[in-house]
């Protein structure tokens, strides 16, 4: 049995709690609202998971300091926006313990992974990053999943893998973190596309091919960026896409539609009522792409209907008609 700390009390966070929990581990998850505290402490419950009884175990505090001072592990599960803040809000409580960063996105201001972001922040603490297909809702239901570690530190994968693993979760493991990090935040943004591609009642024709050249886009930029091309076919990649692009249940595909009917990206975000990668994260991407010089249209063009007024349509028509070329340029 391990004492676990979980920063962030949304539905991956929870989920991760609840599984590590039913594994028989005393799990404490920090909140920054009252209101989510007392319905995970008092009732078992969070508005973001219905259906979902959290397990005894798992208790939660707006704390920080007392969720991770007496933690074996600490699994970081913050939007990605918010990364380096938080890591700063619990940094002289880690000492020597490991961090899992459970978060898909990456830092606009300094352009960079957010396992790099934690290194800066703290250098001399061993990290991880968990990724791939994994739906909160259905991990809590315990519906069998399979997912990504990528760490430097073999030991730390060995043993973080063993700590996860059960007949309802396998995790697979990996030493390419950039990889990992690339292919799990910029998923989501072809996970939009395809939402507004439906939105447009486009058809499957449609979403195979946005999905075929998303992962092509990503791969390109991952690669150039320090990732193994084929991590982009494994599970933080490929698996992740398909995942995400592939139900409603994923929030970026949701959003995708609802900006194609024409709601602004405050109008989305109110009915989506959860953090929203996609959005948050196109323009990182499309700096990243100039910045490695890669040619990524689907991306740009999902910048351009986001902030710079440009249709769906209008998107369309421009990605259809581009020059042609060898599938492989």
């Amino acid at each position: 049995m391990k004492n676990v700390a979980v920063i962030g009390s949304g539905s991956w966070g929870l989920a991760l709690a609840n599984h590590m929990a039913i594994l028989g581990n005393n799990v404490k998850v920090w909140s920054f609202t009252q209101k989510e505290k007392d319905l995970i402490n008092l009732e078992h419950r969070s508005e973001l998971m219905q259906g979902i009884e959290i397990n005894p175990k798992v208790t939660c505090s707006n704390s920080i300091k007392d969720v991770v001072e007496n933690a074996n592990y600490i699994f970081h599960v913050t939007p990605s926006k918010f990364a380096r803040e938080t890591f700063k809000q619990y940094k002289d409580y880690v000492f020597n313990k490991p961090v899992i960063i459970c978060s898909k996105g990456l830092e606009e201001e300094s352009l960079t992974t957010l396992d790099t972001v934690f290194k800066e922040e703290l250098p001399n603490v061993k990290t991880a990053v968990l990724s791939g297909p994994s739906f909160a809702i259905e991990v809590a239901s315990h519906i069998p999943t399979a997912i990504l570690l990528a760490s430097e530190d073999k030991i730390l994968l060995q043993e973080i893998s063993e700590f996860l693993s059960d007949e309802t979760m396998r995790i697979y493991k990996s030493t390419d973190v950039i990889g990992v990090e690339v292919g799990g935040a910029l998923k989501n943004i072809i996970a939009f596309c395809i939402g507004v591609a439906v939105g447009l009642n486009f058809g499957t024709n449609s979403q195979a091919a946005l999905m075929t050249r998303g992962l092509a886009e990503i791969s390109r930029l991952g690669v150039k960026m320090g990732g193994k091309s084929e991590t982009f076919f494994g599970l933080s990649g490929l698996g992740d896409l398909i995942l995400t692009c592939s139900s409603d249940e994923s929030r970026n595909r949701r959003a995708g539609k609802l900006i194609a009917k024409g709601l602004t990206i405050e109008e989305t975000r109110n009915e989506i009522k959860a953090t929203i990668e996609s959005i948050d994260n196109i323009q990182i991407a499309k700096k990243l792409a100039e910045k490695y010089n890669v040619e990524m249209p689907i991306v740009n063009s999902a910048n351009e209907v986001l902030f710079n007024g440009l249709t769906a349509q209008e998107a369309a028509k421009k990605l259809m008609t581009r020059n042609l070329k060898y599938e492989n340029e």
